[in-house]
């Protein structure tokens, strides 16, 4: 029994060691056997034609898109990756500017699918990352920071999926029928070597627990009740009025009703079948977590919505466009923390509108909850100057994080404020008569004095000797306590673990080969990575 024990626990060990080491240098050293080009030829024993700086190899993959729609390389995995413990791909990529054809955004892509679906790519996740052409780079596609793209955008978080066992290299995108020649080598998968750290957001700025009787705070909301477009409509064909009465929006029982209800109601001369509320917020912020405790109303055709606009839109009638109105929308950056619709019930939804995207809605996450109408639900938006991050109850669905920002897709560095409402659509239920979204509390967090951690201590360490011999010794003070510092090569693959007992302590670096690393000193919440040469 005890050699059957020892054999399972062998087998296994093997198998989560083979799927985790992934990695080809295509000069036979690699772990990655079943190679596979889609609508392309393929060779990965080719000589690397541009053996020049970035790339001395001698043989490298050769990827050539002949006008396939489809065209990728892709190879599957031994086992399930577990992207919780390593997360990042890295190549190395040329692509002559000679070798390609048409209009398309030089770019790559690296996607995540299941090969034991029939349709692999129905659940797949995505990274796009832009090259430059005429020369060797080394490009990262890490699946914990960076910006990515579910096929599904009810799909959750890809660090928290086990169902990836394919990977696929794309040039230039696909549907199209241009020609790309490009050249690949030096696959690996490794732990993200991301070095932001997230501000810790505890410290209370705003909130409205909604504790009062009957009238909504005039201190703290304002009531938008004036249509957008020509004085008459409201965006995305919403067919309602919004008031400011106490019969569309109250508190009462420590919650907020904003009540949509069917009725005839006259404004500015224009009458329709609908009222409803829409709030603005009499605070705005930039950067905090955003905490809000809420059910959606029922029925098909409502559509709630907790969201965030730029302080400086110009928008007819809100709250803020008189005094910081300078921007038109999308420029002024939109954010809608949570999205339902009463035509897919329990899907709620976040999205992203700016000049980069907006309309047909591409920066978006979502997934399916229980009882969004019947049970409150705590939806949270973190965001900072790197990133948003949105949750329902304490779990991701979708990150924003655009690689290259700029004023077109990250608008979001000026200040925000928030409106509730519930809009009613054209295919609203005939029987539809009234609905409420409630809301426990809205509360907004932002960062705290800054804590000793903070402070520049990372000054007091010591490197010596660098370049490195055969030792290492690290050396800080007693400001500066850390238990570890990890290794990593130039192009981010994680190497060793310097554990370190003492303010000063001498490793073993002998097992290093010649060249260049990245020493990554962490504490609980900051880090700095350092270069030091091995002799």
């Amino acid at each position: 029994m005890r050699i059957v024990i020892t054999f399972l626990i062998l087998f296994f060990s093997v198998s989560f060691l083979a799927q985790q080491n992934i990695e080809d240098d295509f000069e036979g050293n690699g772990t990655i056997t079943s190679w596979y080009g889609d609508d392309c030829d393929m060779d990965n024993n080719f000589l690397n034609p541009h053996k020049e700086i970035g790339n001395f190899s001698e043989k490298v993959l050769k990827y050539s898109d002949v006008g396939g729609t489809y065209a990728n390389v892709r190879f599957d995995t031994s086992s399930n990756l577990d992207l919780s413990t390593k997360n990042t791909f890295a190549i190395k990529i040329y692509v002559s500017s000679s070798d390609v054809t048409g209009n398309q955004t030089n770019k790559v892509s690296l996607k995540l699918q299941n090969n034991t679906l029939n349709e692999p790519w129905s659940t797949q996740t995505e990274i796009i990352k832009n090259i430059a052409l005429n020369n060797w780079q080394t490009i990262e596609f890490d699946f914990k920071n960076d910006n990515y793209i579910n096929i599904n955008s009810g799909s959750a978080l890809p660090i928290t999926r086990g169902d990836f066992n394919r990977v696929l290299i794309q040039i230039n995108g696909e549907n199209n029928t241009d020609r790309v020649v490009a050249y690949i080598d030096d696959i690996s998968f490794y732990e993200s070597t991301n070095t932001n750290i997230d501000p810790v957001y505890d410290n209370l700025v705003w909130s409205d627990e909604f504790n009062g009787n009957n009238a909504v705070s005039t201190n703290k909301w304002y009531h938008q009740t004036r249509p957008i477009i020509n004085g008459q409509d409201w965006a995305n064909g919403e067919i309602q009025h919004y008031t400011n009465r106490i019969d569309n929006s109250y508190e009462s029982n420590g919650t907020l009703k904003i009540l949509a209800k069917k009725e005839s109601y006259t404004n500015l001369g224009v009458t329709k079948g609908y009222t409803s509320a829409r709030l603005n917020s009499k605070f705005a912020f930039t950067y905090g977590k955003v905490e809000i405790r809420a059910k959606m109303p029922f029925g098909v055709g409502t559509f709630p919505a907790l969201w965030m606009l730029g302080q400086n839109i110009t928008e007819i009638g809100g709250y803020w466009a008189s005094t910081y109105g300078t921007t038109g929308w999308p420029d002024c950056g939109e954010v809608d923390i949570i999205e339902h619709w009463g035509d897919n019930q329990d899907f709620v939804q976040s999205a992203m509108h700016n000049r980069s995207s907006f309309g047909g809605t591409v920066n978006k996450g979502g997934r399916a909850i229980s009882n969004a109408s019947s049970e409150f639900h705590i939806y949270t938006l973190d965001w900072n100057s790197n990133k948003m991050t949105f949750s329902v109850d304490g779990i991701i669905h979708y990150i924003y994080n655009p690689e290259n920002k700029n004023q077109q897709n990250w608008p979001y560095n000026a200040p925000q404020y928030l409106l509730f409402n519930v809009a009613i659509l054209p295919n609203i239920s005939a029987n539809f008569s009234e609905s409420a979204m409630e809301i426990d509390y809205v509360r907004i967090y932002q960062e705290s004095t800054a804590s000793v951690d903070k402070v520049d201590f990372f000054e007091s360490v010591k490197i010596s000797p660098n370049p490195v011999n055969n030792t290492l010794t690290i050396q800080t003070d007693e400001r500066l306590k850390f238990e570890k510092a990890v290794l990593y090569s130039i192009t981010g693959k994680k190497i060793h673990t310097f554990f370190q007992n003492s303010i000063k302590e001498t490793h073993d670096a002998s097992f290093l080969k010649t060249g260049m690393y990245l020493l990554k000193i962490e504490t609980t919440t900051a880090s700095k990575t350092y270069k030091i040469i091995k002799k």
